[in-house]
């Protein structure tokens, strides 16, 4: 029996839902252990994959119908709110526009938005929403963890964390688009959910590779 665009955006999104030990950096985050410059890291790493996945996620908006437009030109909506609340991040971990200019982007950290971007001009859109619907969620989990600790253990004022928050709330209309974009590529016979499965659980790789690249200078 056939699934629904619903059905599979849960099952694989179960099914690719991350090893808790995959992540080394946001435990450490969460307990306050992580040094004042591996988050200046996080910061300038996160700045270089904003600015890729926005593009990308023009691109992908422009390769298909409505539905899959809306779902992903919302996407590149918010990597550019996200954007603009990442400078607060970076000033209270220190980072100043020289730091900002000079900085040189670490391979294991930009192997995540290097592969978004092949995903945009190689795969079907709807299979990307799948694999990305499944990234997502533990992104968001992380994120919600990071804000708490940043306010606890690090003192930073809300403005600082209003990057994470951004990403940590619950997120319905995104949803919404996600299950129109899939329920059309079915529709359309544009969905190979092998394929899908196979991009997300990359996309789970290269967060993994992200955060454990961060994590380095910190053992």
């Amino acid at each position: 029996m056939a699934r629904t665009a619903r059905e599979l955006l849960e099952t694989i999104t179960a099914e690719l839902a991350p090893d808790p030990r995959a992540n080394p950096l946001v435990p450490l985050i969460a307990r306050g252990a992580a040094t004042r410059d591996t988050l200046a890291l996080l910061a300038l790493e996160q700045r270089w994959v904003i600015a890729a996945d926005r593009r990308a996620f023009l691109h992908l908006a422009e390769r298909d119908g409505e539905e899959a437009a809306g779902f992903f030109g919302a996407l590149a909506e918010g990597e550019a709110l996200a954007g603009e609340r990442l400078g607060a991040f970076a000033a209270a971990c220190g980072v100043d526009e020289a730091r900002t200019a000079a900085y040189e982007p670490l391979p294991g950290c930009q192997t995540y938005p290097a592969y978004v971007a092949w995903l945009a001009l190689n795969a079907s859109p709807a299979d990307v929403v799948l694999a990305l619907h499944a990234n997502f969620s533990a992104w968001g989990g992380y994120c919600a963890t990071i804000a708490k600790a940043l306010r606890r253990h690090y003192g930073f004022p809300d403005e600082a964390c209003s990057f994470f928050d951004f990403f940590a709330e619950p997120a319905p209309e995104l949803d919404q688009k996600a299950t129109a974009a899939v329920q059309a590529g079915l529709d359309r016979g544009r969905l190979d959910e092998n394929l899908a499965f196979t991009y997300g659980r990359l996309l789970q790789s290269y967060e993994a590779m992200f955060w454990s690249t961060l994590h380095e200078p910190t053992a």
